[in-house]
C-alpha cells in the first residue's frame, strides 16, 4: 500500500470514528418519554392494587424491565407519565426520573402531550415508548434512534412484520413503499386485515414539531380520546418526512392487556417457550 493509500485509509478511519462519537454523542442527548399512567383494567389490577406497569413478570415490574432497556437514555432525560395511581410509580421508580402527570387518561396522544412542558424548551429528539412492553431490546431502540437521525426525517416510526398478527394498527404504504398510514384493526378492510406490518407505537420524533402537531390532535373518534397514532400522518401533512425502521419479531411487541399477555411476557423473560 501506497503513503497515499496509507493516509486515505487512515483519514477514513477517522471520519468513521468521528461519526461514530457524533451518533454517540446525539443518542445520549436524546430524550425518552415513557407511557405509564395506565390502569390496566383487563389486568384486574384492582384486585392487586397496583397500576398496570407495576404488574409483575419474572418477579419484576413492567416498567423496570422497560427503562432497563432504555438505560442509553440517563434518568434525568426519561420522562415517565404517570397517572392512575401515580405515587405508587414514583415511590417504585425513585426520584431520579422526571414525571408528568396526566390527570385524566383521555389517550395516548394526551399522554405525550402531559409532558409537553418539559420539553417546551428542548429542540432536540424524543422517543416515545410504552411502559408496559417490557421485551423490547436495547438494540431495537437504538438502531431506530439511529435510523431516525441518519435520516434527518421529522419522525421516525418503529414496525414490526409478525406471523402472529395481533391487534394493532396496520402499516399502509404507496407504491412506492413509502408510509402512507396507519389503520386501526377496527377500521380496516378485509384486504388491509391481511397486512402483516403492524404498528407497536413507538416513535422518534423531532420534540419542536411533535409539540406543535399535538397542539393539534384531536378527538373525534368513538372513544373521545386523542391518539398518538394520528400524530404521523400530523406531521406529514404538516409537510414533514415519516421514516420506517422495521424488525421482524413476535415476542418484542407484545403489549401487556391481559393476564395471558402477562404469563407470556413471564415465560419469554424467563426464557421459556409454550
Amino acid at each position: 500500500m501506497s503513503m497515499s493509500d496509507r493516509i486515505k485509509q487512515e483519514v477514513r478511519q477517522t471520519e468513521v470514528r468521528q461519526t461514530e462519537v457524533r451518533q454517540t454523542d446525539a443518542q445520549s442527548e436524546i430524550r425518552a418519554v415513557v407511557l405509564a399512567a395506565g390502569k390496566g383494567k383487563r389486568l384486574h389490577s384492582e384486585s392487586v392494587d397496583l397500576p398496570k406497569v407495576l404488574r409483575e413478570a419474572a418477579g419484576r415490574p413492567l416498567l423496570a424491565w422497560v427503562l432497563d432497556n432504555l438505560a442509553f437514555v440517563s434518568h434525568d432525560r426519561t420522562i415517565l407519565v404517570v397517572g392512575f395511581q401515580a405515587e405508587k410509580v414514583m415511590a417504585v421508580m425513585g426520584s431520579s426520573y422526571r414525571y408528568a402527570l396526566q390527570k385524566e387518561q383521555l389517550g395516548t396522544g394526551h399522554a405525550v402531550a402531559s409532558a409537553a412542558p418539559l420539553l417546551q424548551d428542548y429542540t432536540g429528539d424524543v422517543l416515545v415508548i410504552y411502559g408496559d412492553m417490557p421485551l423490547f431490546q436495547p438494540d431495537t431502540y437504538r438502531k431506530l434512534v439511529e435510523k431516525h437521525q441518519a435520516s434527518g426525517a421529522d419522525c421516525t416510526m418503529l414496525t414490526a412484520l409478525t406471523d402472529d398478527i395481533p391487534d394493532y394498527g396496520r402499516i399502509i404504504r404507496d407504491t412506492q413503499g413509502h408510509f402512507a398510514g396507519i389503520v386501526e384493526q377496527k377500521d380496516c378492510t378485509p384486504e388491509q386485515l391481511k397486512i402483516n406490518e403492524v404498528n407497536p407505537g413507538i416513535y422518534v420524533f423531532k420534540a419542536p414539531l411533535l409539540l406543535q402537531v399535538l397542539s393539534s390532535l384531536r378527538n373525534e373518534n368513538a372513544q373521545g380520546e386523542y391518539y398518538l397514532t394520528d400524530v404521523p400522518l400530523l406531521v406529514m401533512q404538516s409537510g414533514g418526512r415519516i421514516e420506517t425502521e422495521t424488525i421482524h419479531d413476535d415476542d418484542q411487541i407484545i403489549g401487556v392487556n391481559t393476564l395471558e399477555d402477562l404469563a407470556r411476557c413471564e415465560r419469554i423473560l424467563l426464557g421459556e417457550r409454550s
